[in-house]
């Protein structure tokens, strides 16, 4: 008979799949920004926060912190990486304020997590404590990466076009949200249920606004968008 143990393994395992074709599900976006050199209207914060979860998280996992926790450092290594290519990517084609921003932004990131870690080697003696302390920390900025959309579905309602909002990453986040939260209610993980619960909440959220807006998405597509996004160039930031 297969236990409960076995069935928490094998959910985390295909949650660490799903988990990587997330951090891969932006790929369209960043090619369609190299061929057209230029960001456009897409944010850098939803990449900043996930950069920011995923080195915490790393960090969650690391021996000093919560030892044999070696699936837990390796997918969020991979998304660091991941990320950092992207930001970079979107540096490379961004300009003025846009660029400024998100070079703000990602040394934010790496100063935080140097305090944070300088913080917990310093002070925490104990493996309970240091995992403790990131515990919270990792809940916090779930929420905020999870919540970092918010801005672009607010664009969505106003403009009546989900483009700026790709689908794949929005059905990406639904699984991966979903597969997480499973895992987490098998064995009762707060830490783990409330980000995924508040991440699966976000994604259906977007998918209904996909489902509302598709007819209108693609008749301003068809009737040049472009033109629209242009007249709208000082209100987005």
């Amino acid at each position: 008979m297969v236990s409960a143990d076995q069935i928490r393994t094998a959910v985390g395992i295909i949650g660490n799949v799903i988990s990587l074709v997330l951090f891969l599900s932006p790929v369209p976006t960043f090619y369609r920004i190299c061929k057209n050199k230029s960001v456009e209207h897409f944010s850098v914060i939803p990449y900043v926060a996930t950069l920011l979860n995923c080195m915490l998280w790393a960090l969650y996992g690391m021996p000093f912190v919560k030892p044999n926790s070696t699936l837990i450092v390796t997918i969020n290594g991979a998304g660091t990486v991941i990320e950092l290519l992207y930001i970079f990517i979107y540096l490379l084609y961004s300009n003025g304020s846009r660029r400024i921003k998100a070079l703000l932004l990602l040394f934010t990131d790496i100063a935080f997590i140097a305090v944070v870690a300088g913080i917990i080697l310093s002070i925490f003696k104990s493996h309970e404590r240091r995992t403790l302390i990131i515990d919270i920390l990792c809940i916090v900025f779930c929420i905020m990466m999870y919540a970092s959309p918010l801005s672009i579905m607010k664009r969505v309602i106003r403009t009546k076009s989900a483009e700026y909002m790709p689908l794949y990453l929005s059905i990406a986040y639904f699984f991966n949200g979903l597969c997480w939260t499973t895992y987490s209610l098998i064995h009762l993980d707060v830490n783990l249920t409330i980000p995924n619960a508040i991440e699966l909440l976000f994604a259906i959220v977007q998918l209904l606004l996909h489902a509302i807006y598709n007819k209108s998405t693609k008749r301003q597509s068809n009737e040049g968008k472009s033109e629209v996004a242009l007249s709208e160039v000082n209100v987005t930031h």
